[in-house]
């Protein structure tokens, strides 16, 4: 199947199903999963555990065999369900880190990043190899570790050892399986900076899975939020983080609060539709699906809300709240509110006074900082 040229991508997944044989019967893992990646582009496909976001990447990399659906890569269909064509893993131009790195104990760092080019298609003796092993080992600063054993290594260092062996050969793809989730909370952090960099630099075409969702907004240029087998939303970190496309993806992408109201006003010469909740009449940015009289969640992060003691010179979206706990965490204070029996969550200055439990405080939320959901847009 010739690709378009002027829609060819360095990876085009369409509308691609796993369904795996079990016990109790068929699983249908991925359902009809559609996405392209440019090149260089740093692509996530983020969501919980069970979600299929490890079935897609496998089934890009020919561990796993699709049910159906198409994969292509640089134009060059490897998986084609009309075809029958099957590109074998060696043959597919990728490059994979695993979650478990998937060192060889027995042998060195530098071994361990020429067994590709050894074993691989390529066939290329430890001479020739050598030249391509240092520059790859260079990348990921082990330029003086290549005659250690891979046992000897740290947890970070095997991870940069795993790196360098899916760099070696310059793949057109990179593919990370939750390659950061072994290590402990500040060498994740570093070794985030260092990949994201590190793919930057050398413009690789990189995608990541991960479940993690501070990693998946840090790193990417865009994401695809993953629940039951579906893609649910795809786009640029900000974009999903702040205008979400449902439930699940406002309560999985960070801290939300999520508020059932229902249309009242369309659209106002400002752009702006009218929704009535429990908390009374809300201000939100229009949306194109909606219509009058439609059941919706307005959804709004802690952080976009200004909790205040005196009352806001507006009157739009602003709420009395009763402070039912507050929590200094260091960048912040978490607040925990209470309005008519029902929670809302803020945050306030970390170097602010504190709230006290049980004070009265207003809550006001700019029409631009909250958004619609549709109400049946599945998730929690």
């Amino acid at each position: 199947m010739p690709p378009n040229e002027a829609e060819t991508h360095m990876l085009q997944v369409e509308d691609l199903h796993v369904t795996y044989q079990g016990e109790s019967g068929s699983v249908h893992a991925v359902r009809g999963v559609s996405f392209v990646i440019d090149e260089g582009e740093f692509f996530t496909l983020l969501g919980p555990s069970g979600c299929g976001k490890s079935s897609i990447l496998r089934a890009i990399a020919g561990l796993e065999t699709p049910t159906s659906g198409r994969i292509a890569l640089d134009g060059v269909a490897v998986f084609d369900s009309k075809t029958n064509r099957a590109t074998p893993t060696h043959q597919r131009p990728i490059g994979m880190v695993f979650q478990s790195y998937a060192i060889w104990p027995h042998m060195t760092v530098f071994e361990n990043v020429a067994f590709p080019l050894r074993r691989g298609p390529a066939h290329m003796n430890s001479r020739d190899a050598r030249g391509l092993v240092e520059n790859a080992l260079s990348l990921v600063q082990l330029d003086d570790l290549g005659n250690r054993l891979a046992t000897q290594l740290s947890g970070g260092q095997q991870q940069r050892v795993a790196l360098a062996r899916a760099l070696v050969h310059q793949p057109k793809l990179l593919l990370l399986d939750e390659p950061l989730s072994n290590l402990d909370a500040k060498l994740r952090v570093e070794m985030r900076h260092e990949l994201k960099e590190l793919t930057a630099r050398l413009n690789t075409t990189t995608l990541y899975v991960t479940h993690d969702q501070v990693e998946a907004l840090a790193m990417s240029n865009r994401l695809a939020v993953a629940q039951e087998g579906l893609l649910v939303q795809q786009g640029e970190p900000r974009d999903i983080y702040f205008q979400p496309a449902t439930r699940f993806v406002a309560s999985f992408l960070g801290k939300a609060n999520v508020i059932e109201g229902k249309v009242c006003g369309v659209k106002n010469d400002q752009g702006f539709s009218d929704v009535d909740t429990s908390f009374g009449r809300f201000i939100c940015p229009w949306q194109e699906w909606v219509s009058e009289g439609q059941s919706v969640l307005v959804v709004f992060r802690p952080e976009r809300a200004q909790i205040t003691r005196r009352p806001p010179e507006t009157t739009t979206n602003v709420l009395r709240a009763d402070v039912f706990s507050a929590q200094f965490v260091g960048s912040s204070i978490e607040y925990q509110l209470i309005i008519d029996g029902q929670y809302l969550s803020a945050e306030g200055d970390a170097g602010a006074d504190v709230m006290a439990e049980g004070e009265s405080v207003h809550l006001h939320i700019a029409p631009e900082r909250c958004s619609m959901v549709a109400a049946n847009g599945g998730g929690l």
